[in-house]
Formats: structure tokens, C-alpha cells, sequence
């Protein structure tokens, strides 16, 4: 039996009383401890979905379902809700606002009724496991793009959620700061909760994603898993999506007799290469 954490019904949403709708009946179901990321074109609904499932936003209409129950909108039910899901939003400057980094990360804690010696010890767990003790102490405002995104993680990790959703984690990011971004969020799969993030980079998601919700015009376009959603030429056009890099190479060595058929849709470059490697061995 499946264990469906996140169940969203026929959601509908708008920012402009109902004359378009940026969710236009939109249903997908999430099972617990999946790694799942969103794609589609800017504005086809990922982050207000994302938004709802914070409430930050309300649905006009439709049934949003945690755990098995409908989500209440009510001031308790809106705490209890974002006890379980976290958000970290694309630009972390929206999020952060306290005078220090060790008082950002326990706000979030307090405000949920978490007692101060609780907070302070979970806090200083996070700080360790995010590798954020250097600049615990330093003012939010004064820290590196990079710096501020492991910041805003550990905002949400703090609280112990089911659910955290990273809304476009590497955006404006280097190389350096979005591989510690990737390898924290490995971290917070590898802990069992619920992973939600939208990215446009198709070679991270077929390598990284248990399943993908391809999203446009407000509603769920498919969902199923990388080597099904990459491999649907006709979704990938009308969504403007590229193939990976590893997946488009594969079946090209593929059709020449390069590689043998049978083979498992490898889901990074370097399975590809592992697969290359053993040619005489195969």
C-alpha cells in the first residue's frame, strides 16, 4: 500500500480574482520519502504550488491533503502545517531577515512553540550538520549567496519537518556553493523526509529525482519516473525540455550497436561511462 504523504485535488489558484488561474485544477499524489522534482516553463505553477503546500497561499478551490488529512486554514492549522513542510524560497534574501545567523535559525523553532533550551540544542545541531559554525555569529545581510542559501535550509531543517520544498536550490549559485546545496539535499533524503524541489536542469534531475511532475498551465502535464519522463518526446517539445545529456548520449550509442540493447537507462554521465568502460566485457 502506498504511503501518500502530499495529495492535492483539482487545486485551483489565482492572482488576479479569477481571471486566469496559475493553478488550473492541478491533482498529483506524493508518497512519503521521495525525492521528487518539478519542471516546467517559468509561471507554469510550480512555486505557487509550492506556496500552497506552505500555506502561504490559500486554494480557491479543491482539497490540499497532508498525511491523510485535509489541510485546515485556520491559525493552529496553519502552524501545525508548517511544522511539517518547509519551504526555501529561490532568492533566499526573502526569507532571512533576523540580526545574526544563529538567530535566524532558531526564529523558526520559537515560533512553533519549541521551548529555548530545545531550540538552542537543535539549533546547534543544524549549524554542525550544515557545516554553518564559521559564521554562525555573523549578520545575515553580510553572507555569501551561497552562504545564505545552507542558512535558509537549516531555517526549516531546525523544525524537523516531513516535507521541506527547495524552490530552484542552485539558482544564482556558483559551482562550489551548488554542490554543497546538492550534497545537503542528498543529506535531507538520506534522513527520510519528503524532498520537493523545481528545477530547469534536466542532467540533475534524471540523476537525482525518484520521480518527476511535469507542470504546465496550472495543472500535473505527467508524472512518473526520470527514465519515463525523458524518454516522452512528445512532452519533452511542448514543454521546452531538453534531454539529458547522458540519456541523449546513451541512445545514440545505442542505435549505432556502440552499446548493446537491454541495457538500464543509465542516470548520469558516469554510469554512461562505467557502461563505455566494460564495451568489452558486455
Amino acid at each position: 500500500m502506498k504511503d501518500i504523504i502530499i495529495k492535492a485535488e483539482e487545486l485551483y489558484f489565482s492572482y488576479d480574482d479569477e481571471k486566469s488561474y496559475s493553478l488550473n485544477g492541478l491533482s498529483l499524489e506524493i508518497q512519503r520519502g521521495r525525492k521528487v522534482a518539478f519542471m516546467g516553463a517559468n509561471g507554469a505553477g510550480k512555486s505557487t504550488f509550492f506556496f500552497c503546500l506552505n500555506g502561504i497561499h490559500r486554494p480557491a478551490a479543491g482539497t490540499l491533503y497532508l498525511d491523510g488529512k485535509p489541510v485546515e486554514y485556520s491559525k493552529k492549522g496553519l502552524m501545525d502545517l508548517r511544522s511539517k513542510v518547509g519551504i526555501v524560497f529561490q532568492d533566499p534574501d526573502n526569507q532571512l531577515f533576523s540580526a545574526s545567523v544563529f538567530q535566524e535559525i532558531s526564529f523558526g523553532a520559537l515560533n512553533i512553540g519549541m521551548g529555548e533550551k530545545e531550540t538552542e540544542e537543535a539549533v546547534r545541531r543544524v549549524i554542525e550538520t550544515l557545516e554553518i559554525t564559521p559564521f554562525q555569529d555573523k549578520p545575515t545581510h553580510s553572507l555569501s549567496g551561497g552562504q545564505k542559501k545552507q542558512v535558509s535550509i537549516a531555517d526549516v531543517l531546525v523544525m524537523n519537518p516531513e516535507v521541506i520544498i527547495l524552490d530552484e536550490p542552485a539558482s544564482s549559485l556558483d559551482p562550489k556553493h551548488t554542490l554543497i546545496v546538492n550534497q545537503i539535499v542528498d543529506l535531507l533524503s538520506a534522513q527520510g523526509i519528503t524532498v520537493l524541489i523545481s528545477t530547469h536542469d534536466v542532467n540533475y534531475a534524471l540523476e537525482w529525482a525518484d520521480e518527476i511532475v511535469v507542470i504546465a498551465d496550472g495543472k500535473t502535464l505527467m508524472q512518473g519516473s526520470p527514465e519515463e519522463v525523458f524518454s516522452d518526446a512528445a512532452l519533452l517539445a511542448k514543454t521546452n525540455l531538453k534531454k539529458p545529456a547522458a540519456l541523449e548520449l546513451f541512445e545514440s550509442l545505442t542505435r549505432k550497436g556502440i552499446l548493446p540493447a537491454g541495457l538500464a537507462v543509465p542516470r548520469s554521465l558516469a554510469q554512461l561511462e562505467a557502461y563505455i568502460a566494460d564495451i568489452e566485457t558486455i
